[in-house]
């Protein structure tokens, strides 16, 4: 079974009533990065990246945010 690494962008901010605008706004990321990483078209992810994500969402747990998913999901 294949394995890919998803970023859970889209869920996170709709759970908190957010856009991904707003998003990039509070974590200072720019707008079309977290768009490819909400998309799943980025293929680097940085952890700088996720940590001041994780900030702005106010998250603990990395698993929120990264998870590890079946190519078939």
């Amino acid at each position: 079974m294949d394995r890919k690494v998803k970023i859970c962008l889209k869920e996170l901010v709709k759970e908190r009533g957010i856009s991904l605008r707003e998003l990039a706004r509070l974590s200072d990321i720019e707008p079309s990065i977290i768009n490819k990483l909400a998309n799943g078209k980025r293929e680097k992810i940085y952890l700088p990246h996720i940590e001041r994500i994780a900030d702005a969402l106010d998250i603990d747990d990395i698993s929120k945010i990264i998870k590890l998913v079946s190519e078939e999901d």
